[in-house]
């Protein structure tokens, strides 16, 4: 078997591949995309850190790959819906710099309170500046974490250490969780209210993009202090920089940046912010763990067939995943349309099995389903190893149960989640052979391909209610290319699921919710 690294690599990780027996190695990084592409078809397995970009193109070119793994966590590089079309398993090593990167949060917090970059800087060019950069003390402080995950619990734990008063918001983390580990739950209004320093620690989607901007500083304490060793974007950068110069932040501590690296960018200029390229996971601990565990994982799975945290492949055999396709396929996607539905923190899971699954093992499609539904929340840390064990450790409890009784499906999926707001309940299918359907969303019966863009809508069930949807959408030039009604039982409302070819911006959903007929309206992304 053929592997290819294409990143520059921990020397411990590239030996354990050159000792190995069955495994030809090279080792060729700074590659162009063309470079990659030229060369790709000769390998079975692929170890990358952020450099190399898996696209589709690449993908196409790669007739003979089986795996790829990604030293480190992020899988941003990844085109993960085309590798999974094609068969490649997708790994990433979503422990090995989980401490590291809340160290570094804490330590960029202590530097930029203390102006330690500001003064090394001015000692180095003979200026002795001590008046100018005084301090303040950290103790008695709020620090007000902003996600609960991996990092952001740790971070909570240092913070606490240091005699902060340790505030946490994350939606989708039931409140009981947080307080029982230690810590006050909080609202995102009131994290922002109160902190002195707030820390991010969510990953980057479509619903935290510029997360904290223009408005979110305002409801900031002034002199408040934003420490980003997350994402780039999840910061509107603009909008910090605003309020940096007009005194409303007090300072910025930035390990990432919407486009890294950032250039000359407006907020290097200001002496109120320090900044690190992307350092968060680069310690000689982090990254001698995060190459071992790559170059294990692609060893297992290209000699014996072994899945070691993968986001895309359960942790079974190859003749059983034939048998189990579909229904994970199904699985999935009633999972990450029950994470894009769910509001405020995720309570329970029950997760029925009705009808014929002839001798299956059901686990791996009750993982698959978990690991659906945490990748809208802590999206690159879950994976089929992972998932039930996360799920736990944010406080969400698992149920599954499996019944014979006939219905109108041969067989069907059916997933009840609970939350702190709502409960939401989904029901699944398979027609023919491999035809995944959603055939029930809460009261409405109807029959859903689960992929691509979708919108679900709420209206009152009166004439002219559809026509003044489409014609919106129309103006906006958002084409529907499929289109379902549901009715509710014994009730007054229709349901209505659009494919559309593009996704619905938010300012088009908010112009539909307020068309007369329309109660609400959700979208997805499959």
């Amino acid at each position: 078997m053929k592997v290819l690294v294409s990143d520059k690599m921990d020397e411990e990780g590239i030996d354990i591949f050159r000792k190995q027996e069955g495994i030809e190695l090279d080792v060729i990084t700074g590659l162009s995309p063309d470079g990659l592409k030229e060369i790709i078809g000769k390998y079975d397995g692929l170890a990358i850190r952020s450099a190399t970009k898996v696209t589709k193109d690449i993908l196409d070119a790669a007739t003979r790959l089986k795996v790829i793994a990604r030293a480190g966590i992020g899988l941003d590089n990844v085109d993960i819906p085309e590798a999974t079309k094609k068969g490649v398993a997708v790994m990433n090593t979503p422990g090995g710099n989980t401490v590291t990167t809340a160290e570094h949060a804490i330590a960029m917090m202590m530097a930029l309170t203390r102006h330690i970059p500001r003064g090394t800087q001015s000692m180095k060019e003979g200026r002795w500046e001590k008046k100018n950069l005084e301090g303040r003390e950290i103790r008695n402080k709020t620090l007000g974490v902003l996600g609960f995950g991996n990092i952001g619990s740790i971070v909570a734990g240092l913070g606490k250490g240091l005699k902060m008063k340790v505030i946490v918001f994350d939606p989708n983390i039931s409140s009981e969780h947080i307080e029982k580990e230690g810590f006050e739950y909080v609202t995102l209004d009131e994290l922002f209210k109160q902190s002195d320093y707030i820390t991010i620690h969510v990953p980057k989607m479509e619903a935290t993009v510029n997360l904290l901007n223009a408005g979110a500083f305002a409801k900031m304490k002034d002199g408040v202090m934003i420490i980003n060793c997350a994402r780039g974007g999840i910061i509107d950068e603009a909008a910090l920089y605003e309020a940096i110069k007009s005194g409303k932040v007090a300072g910025a501590a930035l390990d990432v940046f919407a486009t890294e690296p950032p250039g000359e960018h407006p907020l290097l200029t200001l002496d109120q912010v320090i900044a690190t390229p992307h350092l968060g996971a680069s310690t000689k601990e982090a990254q001698t763990n995060v190459a071992v565990a790559a170059a294990n994982q692609i060893i297992a799975y290209l000699l014996h067939d072994t899945v070691m945290n993968a986001v895309n492949v359960p942790s079974v055999t190859g003749e059983v995943l034939k048998q189990l396709k579909p229904f994970l396929y199904l699985a999935d996607k009633m999972g990450i349309m029950q994470g894009q539905m769910a509001r405020g923190g995720v309570k329970s899971v029950d997760i029925e099995y009705i009808g014929q699954f002839p001798d299956l093992d059901l686990k791996p499609i009750t993982i698959t389903a978990i690991k659906g539904l945490l990748s809208q929340f802590v999206q690159h840390e879950v994976n089929s190893v992972n998932a039930i064990s996360l799920a736990n450790g944010l406080g969400i409890k698992i149920s599954e149960s499996t019944s014979k009784e006939s219905g109108n499906f041969l067989n069907l999926i059916r997933i009840t989640l609970v939350s702190e707001e709502q409960t939401n309940v989904l029901e699944g299918t398979i027609f023919g052979k491999d035809d995944a359907r959603i055939v029930r969303i809460n009261k409405f019966r109807l029959e859903v391909i689960p992929e691509g863009y979708l919108a679900l809508i709420h209206n009152v069930d009166k004439p002219g209610s559809i026509g003044s949807m489409g014609v919106t959408l129309g103006k906006h030039n958002i084409n529907i290319s499929r289109m379902t009604v549901g009715r509710e039982d014994d009730g007054d409302r229709n349901i209505i699921f659009l494919s559309t070819d593009t996704p619905v911006p938010p300012e088009v959903i908010k112009e539909i919710e307020s068309l007369p007929l329309v109660v609400s309206m959700t979208t997805f992304n499959l």
